[in-house]
């Protein structure tokens, strides 16, 4: 199933921009490359010669993802504030601890991290229906709100159970369309022909006979930047075998030559297209694509096996390719 946390898709932030300086000191860390991001910001911190990533970011004072490989943490930043995390990778959640000047607020996000089900998304996913599934995300509005305590600071609180309430309607939506979607899985997929960087144009029909991984994407996109270089490490561990990526940008055609310099200077693998009408695209409307980045899994026969494939990020999509690719 695909990978959703808490804290990626809404994520509210204060008006005002200023430096905040963080520090995230992990043991065992398998990556030198830390990603912080939400809907406004996304920015790449690399790991100094001690190991530690460190970084003044110019960006808005509110909630942020910490994403290092498959470990991800939600944190609040404020300005001219410095904060420092310290946590082992092989126990990411139990071990993360804040010191600094706004401590207080993220080790309750770390609190409320520890006390997440791994497998909570899975579980809401599987929702025989509506009723249900609203009960559940009652339930995981109320765990988090009970864990909030006097000491925290009164604005924070109420930014907390905003951003919370916000995210969690949004997700309830993402999931209900998600539910909708999963109807379409072993379907004929519908059909495109979009410009290809290497020139002419290309087809879904000129894949018959391989999976294809497809992205849908944009450059503006910030999240589907973020997953380039975990699609470019599951294209070379692929490489020769019997499946297609293929990325398919919905760039307006005003920004037609920044994806064509876009594709080049960041060195994008796999098959490179551009939809003819951004979200108005044929095969973008089929899809029922209103947020990305998307990703869609299709069979050798030109069948969905997954109208919402998990990310190059996630944990599970190695092993799907496995076993599909036997």
């Amino acid at each position: 199933m695909k990978k959703y946390f808490l804290g990626i898709l809404t994520l509210t932030s204060i008006t005002f921009q200023a430096q905040m300086n963080l520090t995230f000191k992990v043991k065992n860390s398998p990556t030198d490359s830390l990603l912080v991001i939400n809907h406004d910001f996304s920015k790449w911190i690399i790991a100094d010669k001690n190991g530690d990533f460190k970084s003044k970011l110019a960006a808005k004072e509110g909630f942020y993802i910490l994403k290092l490989a498959d470990k991800h943490t939600e944190v609040y930043l404020k300005k001219d504030h410095h904060l420092t995390g310290i946590s082992d990778y092989n126990n990411f959640k139990k071990s993360l601890v804040y010191t600094g000047t706004n401590a207080k607020e993220n080790n309750f996000l770390a609190k409320k991290l520890a006390a997440q089900d791994d497998n909570y998304y899975e579980d809401l996913t599987n929702s025989s229906n509506e009723n249900e599934l609203l009960a559940k995300m009652n339930k995981i509005k109320e765990t988090a709100f009970s864990l909030i305590t006097n000491d925290l600071p009164k604005p924070f609180i109420i930014s907390f159970k905003k951003h919370t309430e916000s995210e969690l309607k949004e997700m309830l939506e993402y999931i209900k369309e998600s539910l909708k979607l999963k109807k379409l899985n072993g379907t004929i997929s519908p059909t495109f022909n979009y410009e290809n960087h290497k020139g002419g144009t290309t087809k879904l029909e000129n894949f018959r006979g391989k999976y294809v991984y497809i992205d849908i994407w944009a450059t503006w996109c910030g999240p589907c930047r973020a997953e380039i270089p975990y699609l470019k490490k599951l294209e070379k561990h692929f490489h020769g075998k019997n499946i297609e990526f293929v990325s398919i940008s919905i760039d307006s055609q005003k920004d037609h030559d920044k994806w064509k310099k876009f594709v080049t200077e960041k060195q994008l693998g796999g098959t490179q297209l551009i939809a003819d009408q951004d979200w108005n695209s044929d095969f973008i409307k089929a899809y029922i694509v209103n947020g990305i980045p998307r990703f869609i899994l299709i069979d050798p026969d030109g069948k969905i096996i997954n109208i919402d494939a998990p990310r190059p990020s996630s944990e599970e999509i190695k092993n799907i390719f496995n076993n599909l690719i036997k």
